[in-house]
């Protein structure tokens, strides 16, 4: 048994939270790399812009955690591929067949 906690399909789900954690680490480097550089450095602004970036970067990583950490542990509640489980329908609630 491996110490993964999150398997392939998990992963695939939680790849929508990727693309935009990408996106805020390239703009929190861009900003880090060119900030003394073409633009002018305001220590207030700058610390906001930063922080914004910042906290939403950090929550948006925890939030994908226990997003998957939830996918996971409804997998294993409800069987390994849970989206392609048939369930029966209730023929009883059916008003064709009365």
């Amino acid at each position: 048994m491996t110490g993964r906690i999150f398997d392939r399909d998990t992963l695939l789900d939680l790849t929508v939270n990727v693309i935009p954690l990408a996106m805020l680490a390239f703009f929190l480097v861009a900003f880090l790399v060119y900030a003394p550089g073409p633009f002018a450095f305001d220590s207030v602004l700058s610390t906001v812009q930063l922080a914004i970036v910042f906290t939403t970067f950090v929550l948006l990583a925890v939030l994908t955690y226990y997003a998957g950490k939830a996918i996971a542990g409804a997998e294993k509640a409800q069987g390994i591929h849970a989206e392609t489980a048939t369930v029966q329908p209730d023929e009883s609630a059916d008003p064709e067949t009365e």
